[in-house]
């Protein structure tokens, strides 16, 4: 994990979140999710940077649209309201940016928050991960 980032904030949560959903729904070339038998610490460094940089520049443009009023709680991390949206909008970001078949437009969050945060991940553009010769996922 980068080092900038305050364990436990609203931005590691989203950090953390958008991992998350980036190892859960890439797949190795066996066609196997890539967090079955890898973590983040399989991620190549040049890619977390990557993604760190995405995550920052994401979660700063889109504040307020991702700490609004009604935004969705991840379940999957404990910590306070700003920590639990910010771990959503995470995972969402990844889920929309990409293309999945769920993200921010899926219904879970309010609009016109929803439309802001979708138009935002998909100028974002799709990311792939592979894991490369060196056994390390990169991007």
């Amino acid at each position: 994990m980068p080092d900038n980032l305050r364990e436990g904030s609203p931005e590691w949560h989203f950090f953390r979140g958008y991992v998350g959903a980036a190892l859960w729904s890439s797949v190795d070339d066996a066609g196997e999710p890539l967090d079955n038998d890898r973590d983040e610490s399989d991620i190549a460094p040049e890619t977390l940077s990557k993604m760190h940089a995405d995550c920052r520049d994401f979660y700063a443009a889109n504040l307020a649209h991702i700490q609004c009023e009604g935004a969705p709680l991840s379940r999957e991390f404990e910590g306070s309201l700003a920590a639990r949206k910010a771990a959503m909008a995470g995972h969402d970001f990844w889920l929309t940016r990409c293309g999945h078949g769920a993200g921010f437009w899926d219904g879970d969050w309010p609009e016109p928050h929803a439309a802001a945060l979708d138009a935002a991940a998909t100028k974002a553009g799709n990311v792939d991960l592979y894991v490369g010769d060196d056994g390390l996922i990169h991007a």
